[in-house]
């Protein structure tokens, strides 16, 4: 039995065909199907892209969505309801109710042959429909296969890239690192040259230096050597010397200089002498020390630090003023309480001893003068000297230094004169040689090797006592060496210092007790005497 059905004519020239994706139903009218144009209101219109999935579609007047894809209850008379919106479509598998044998709600033929042939060609079409439905599914499970075996390609080829793109990085890393490798080896040999030209740079400058060292005379020279710093200025080392300098350095300022004598006019029109290059004042002080250490002459000083005689002169006489003004300024005189403190075990009965005192001689060029030779002549050196006197503390540091005298006068007067009367007292203790005959004169205790003034024998008592003194005594006679082992106390002393002689012994005796340490510790071992 053949079925038919009739297509409407298009009467509306604005209808088309349905533009919802996967309809697959044709463009003609027919009496199942009517096509419905986008409402005028842009919310609703809005809603129907949305829905038909095409939300950024460009609406035309041409286009349209067919009756198919709205509920039966809202086509009348191929009319829209107010407000219906497209609900089914083929991704949420629509079906319209078998209540409805019109598929877009048009008035069923009068007859009933019509109606069922109607009806017949409405199942057609929906099993049309799915079966559509499902090759669309297959077409897109394949197509969604596809995709994801085009991913999974894209994917690979991906990870190949970025296999490659790492290898190339790895190479390049070690590319690179090999250049640092590299960069690094030159720069070490580059650093290492460098250390060698630098080591070779100081070298030169260390040889350099002391050249220029040995060609100008002075305390930096002999900065490296304490064997020279003690050969030449007593000192034990230069590191001693910088901290006696440290100490004096400050008070310079005030050094009131000794100015050259005003020579006579010269008739004659000679040149003025050119002045003498001005030394360091620590050098000043290093000439000094190397005049009373050496007792050179003025000519070998002037030639070593390559300055003018006159010049010495001036420097030896300005630094003894200034030294014998400071140094003498210094308290050296120890309290009893100190004395005691620093008080050696080996003067053991003799404790209360206050300064051991012993005179130092120094020879002096004869004068012409027939009085002056009797005045300094010495029976005792056989030779004209000069004569004073030293205090020593029992630990053996310089308490006490008296000014110069004639070398006739005895060790009794000189003890009289010197000036230490003030200074002592009852309580206190003094130590001296056999020739200081002062028992009477001073307001202490004596300690004296006993003399034999009348031919008579010694008692057993005199005998030990003088064994004890003697063997004390050997302290401040240590201290006078030190003094002597300036060469120019220890050979004739020339007129040419005679107006700051007593200025050099004073400075030489207190310049011991910054030069040495006391030749007696204070926590020395205690030692029985006999």
């Amino acid at each position: 039995m053949t079925r038919r059905f009739q297509l409407q004519r298009r009467r509306d020239p604005g209808g088309g065909r349905c533009c919802v994706p996967q309809c697959t139903a044709p463009g003609g009218f027919d009496s199942h199907r009517s096509f419905h144009r986008f409402p005028q209101d842009e919310t609703q219109r809005k809603t129907w892209m949305r829905n038909v999935r095409r939300p950024y579609l460009v609406v035309t007047r041409s286009m349209a969505v067919c009756s198919r894809h709205f509920v039966p209850a809202d086509v009348t008379k191929r009319c829209l309801r107010e407000g219906a919106v497209p609900r089914l479509f083929a991704w949420n598998r629509f079906s319209r109710p078998a209540s409805s044998p019109s598929g877009c709600g048009t008035s069923p033929p009068p007859e009933d042959e019509s109606r069922g042939e109607a009806m017949d060609v409405g199942m057609s079409l929906r099993c049309h429909e799915k079966l559509l439905e499902k090759v669309e599914k297959k077409l897109q499970k394949k197509l969604l296969e596809k995709k994801v075996e085009k991913k999974l390609l894209e994917k690979k080829l991906l990870q190949k890239k970025v296999e490659k793109k790492l290898l190339q990085k790895k190479v390049e890393k070690k590319l690179l690192e090999k250049k640092v490798e590299k960069k690094l080896l030159e720069k070490k040999v580059e650093k290492k040259l460098l250390e060698n030209k630098l080591v070779e740079k100081k070298l030169l400058e260390k040889k350099l230096l002391e050249a220029t060292l040995k060609q100008k005379f002075g305390l930096e020279r002999f900065s490296t050597s304490d064997d020279d710093i003690r050969f030449y200025t007593r000192f034990s080392s230069y590191s001693h010397l910088q901290a006696f300098w440290k100490q004096i350095e400050p008070a310079t300022g005030e050094m009131v200089r000794v100015l050259p004598r005003p020579s006579a006019p010269s008739t004659t029109a000679d040149p003025p002498l050119q002045p003498s290059p001005r030394l360091l004042l620590i050098d000043e002080l290093f000439l000094f020390l190397m005049y009373l250490s050496l007792g050179l002459k003025e000519e070998d000083l002037a030639d070593r630090f390559n300055i003018h005689p006159t010049a010495v002169g001036e420097i030896i006489e300005t630094w003894a003023h200034f030294l014998y003004a400071l140094l003498g300024a210094v308290g050296i005189w120890m309290s009893p309480e100190n004395i005691r403190a620093t008080m050696p075990g080996v003067f053991g009965q003799f404790s209360d001893t206050q300064v051991l005192v012993d005179s130092v001689e120094m020879r002096c060029e004869m004068p012409s003068s027939f009085l002056s030779q009797r005045e300094t002549f010495s029976l005792y050196k056989s030779h004209t000297t000069l004569k004073g006197m030293i205090g020593v503390s029992p630990h053996g540091a310089v308490t006490f230094v008296s000014s110069l005298f004639s070398g006739s006068v005895s060790d009794t007067e000189l003890f009289r004169q010197s000036g230490i009367f003030p200074l002592l007292d009852k309580d206190m203790a003094v130590m001296v040689d056999t020739g200081f005959r002062i028992d009477e004169l001073v307001p202490c205790k004596v300690y004296r090797p006993p003399f034999l003034s009348k031919p008579s024998e010694l008692s057993h008592d005199e005998v030990l006592v003088p064994e004890d003194v003697a063997r004390l005594m050997m302290h401040v006679e240590k201290s006078t060496r030190r003094i002597k082992e300036n060469k120019l106390f220890d050979t004739v002393i020339p007129p040419t210092v005679a107006g700051c002689i007593n200025q050099l012994f004073v400075v030489a005796c207190l310049l011991t007790n910054f030069q040495n340490r006391p030749r007696v510790e204070a926590r020395a071992e205690e030692v029985t005497v006999c």
